[in-house]
């Protein structure tokens, strides 16, 4: 069972793809890494991260106390501005002296509920915004009267409470802060003493203490001189010893942070004195390790995450490199070989698989490129028989009926022009061999078609007119010997032979938009458009008094040489003459005079 069992797993293995085997090993051992590391990375970070958390609330509370002062003092400045600037250098009895009050008001009525000013003896003097001070309140007897009047130095703050001082419309009674202070009123001629009370909208400063993040589990609370509770998120749901436990918090420590143990859970405390006011300011954590759920925490994971990943796709990528460099080097030398680049050489290393592979892809492209060349061969020795064998077809009719001209006219003493027609014939033999090349220069062709026309007007006794022009420029270029002759053989016997008077031949070899074109045009009988397609398709056999080779015979020849964009263009109607012209690429003839040879 033993010896199945490991036969078995062997099985599995071998059976597996190189993809499967590369990711299972893979992720095994990105698995086990990342869990290592992680517990590696957590405990390392976990005490810094504790440390560094108190750092952080500690500057926390150094703000938040700014922040608190910097509120307070608004407030006292708005107080030193009323008493020095307004109160004291102003008589209350002109008529300026509460618009300016108002004024002050006005431009601080954000954050400050009420502003009022009272003689000693609790005389309302000046209030904004307007109001009434409620029947039956004794003034005078207040905390925040009296203490301004006998402390007359200080500005005097008071723990945050509901003011019920001045009659408000529906009860819409606030919370606020208030703070007072002595003055002098200047009273006509007459200094007299009164108090000056502001009171803070608490609301303002509430809101400023709950946007304070001390943490997900963290809170910050103040106390006054007495230990009565200022600012507490959950004073409402406060019990009596919860509230006694914050005050003795505050009061067994001084300013600073400290370590206390509380139901059980260790917790961190700081405490800050808020400026003015003799307030204490605390905040109280728990000390607990790193934590994933506060920002701090999730940057750190966000951090360690990306460091892991791209460690990940490091190694990644240098894994697959290294197993797919092999086959990378396999598809591009199969791309290559796609392309016809038969002689790609492979150098492939790696596993005995993929060199096994390498070695015979090289010796496929060996053997194809060998197959490619034996067809090329023949395909050429094809075209070379294909344009032999059309260009060999020269109808003895016409070599027959031109001795025939030269006998006659030897036996009428007429041997000046059977010396023409002699000389034209072998210039026309010459040019039509031309030592075995398939391709002369236009000025040749031009040449040849001169001496085929020169018999063919003697033997018709001037029956037709030509004329011959050509382009200095296209007379070295390259043509296909033998294209113009059956064309203009053409031009005589299906054109201008059966006309009644003169027949006119004009051909023409010139260059346009850089292709040469040979043209032949008569002013014969002309054709209909299925007569030119016939012509053009073989259809129509070439006269027995011709040289036999036929329209047809050009258009095939010019195809094979130089592809079927090129070829013999028809433009006939009846009655109205003929113009074949061929259409063939601008190729200088000595570019392709070698590949003859």
């Amino acid at each position: 069972m033993a010896v199945e069992g490991h036969k078995k797993r062997f099985n599995i293995r071998e059976q597996m793809s190189l993809r499967n085997v590369i990711w299972i090993s893979f992720t095994l051992a990105t698995t086990l890494a990342t869990i290592i590391m992680g517990i590696a990375f957590y405990s390392l970070f976990s005490s810094q991260y504790s440390k560094q958390r108190r750092e952080e609330r500690q500057l926390l509370m150094t703000q938040i106390n700014s922040s608190v002062v910097s509120y307070l003092r608004n407030m006292m400045k708005v107080s030193d501005t009323l008493a020095f600037s307004v109160i004291k250098d102003q008589d209350i009895q002109t008529h300026d002296f509460s618009e300016k009050f108002q004024i002050l008001y006005d431009s601080n009525s954000t954050y400050i509920k009420n502003i009022a000013l009272f003689t000693e003896d609790g005389k309302a003097i000046a209030m904004a915004p307007a109001a009434i001070v409620k029947e039956n309140i004794n003034l005078v007897g207040q905390d925040w009267f009296s203490e301004a009047l006998s402390k007359s130095e200080n500005m005097h703050f008071y723990d945050p409470h509901v003011q019920n001082l001045f009659v408000e419309h529906e009860n819409n009674y606030e919370w606020v802060i208030s703070l007072s202070r002595a003055v002098q009123i200047t009273d006509g001629i007459e200094i007299k003493r009164g108090v000056l009370l502001i009171d803070l909208q608490y609301s303002g400063l509430e809101q400023l203490l709950e946007s304070a993040a001390i943490g997900d589990d963290g809170y910050l609370y103040i106390v006054d001189r007495m230990g009565e509770i200022v600012y507490h998120p959950f004073k409402q749901t406060l019990t009596e010893a919860e509230k006694t436990e914050c005050k003795n918090i505050i009061y067994n420590q001084k300013s600073g942070n400290y370590t206390q143990q509380s139901d059980g859970i260790q917790q961190d405390v700081t405490i800050k004195t808020v400026g003015y006011t003799g307030w204490l300011m605390a905040s109280v954590t728990s000390q607990g390790s790193f934590s994933l759920g506060t920002p701090k925490g999730r940057l750190l994971v966000i951090t360690l995450f990306l460091f892991f990943a791209t460690a990940l796709v490091m190694l990644n990528s240098l894994v697959s490199s290294l197993v797919s460099k092999p086959f990378q080097k396999l598809e591009l030398a199969l791309k290559k070989i796609e392309k016809g680049d038969m002689d790609v050489k492979l150098n492939i290393t790696g596993a005995y698989e993929v060199r096994h592979l390498g070695k015979t892809i090289q010796k496929m492209a060996a053997q194809i490129k060998r197959l490619m060349e034996d067809i090329v061969r023949e395909h050429e020795a094809k075209r070379k028989s294909e344009l032999d064998s059309l260009q060999a077809q020269i109808n003895p009719h016409f070599l027959y009926n031109t001795l025939d001209i030269i006998v006659w006219m030897i036996e009428n003493e007429r041997q000046s022009d059977a010396s023409k027609v002699v000389t034209s014939l072998a210039r026309f033999f010459r040019i039509s061999l031309s030592k075995g090349n398939r391709i002369i220069t236009v000025k040749d062709e031009i040449e040849h078609v001169n001496n085929y026309l020169a018999i063919q007007n003697m033997r018709y006794k001037n029956r037709f007119k030509y004329t011959v022009e050509i382009e200095e420029v296209v007379e070295e270029l390259a043509v296909i010997k033998l294209i113009l002759q059956p064309l203009v053989e053409n031009a005589i016997y299906h054109g201008v032979e059966f006309m009644d008077g003169d027949g006119e031949i004009r051909i023409r070899a010139y260059s346009s938009k850089d292709e040469l074109y040979l043209s032949v045009k008569d002013n014969g009988l002309g054709m209909t458009e299925d007569t030119v397609q016939k012509l053009l398709d073989g259809e129509i056999q070439p006269s027995g008094k011709g040289s036999g080779t036929g329209v047809v015979n050009v258009n095939q020849r010019i195809q094979l040489y130089f592809g079927e964009q090129y070829g013999l263009q028809i433009y006939s109607e009846p009655d109205e003459g003929t113009e074949m012209r061929i259409h063939l690429p601008l190729v200088k003839y000595q570019d392709i005079k070698e590949e003859q040879r």
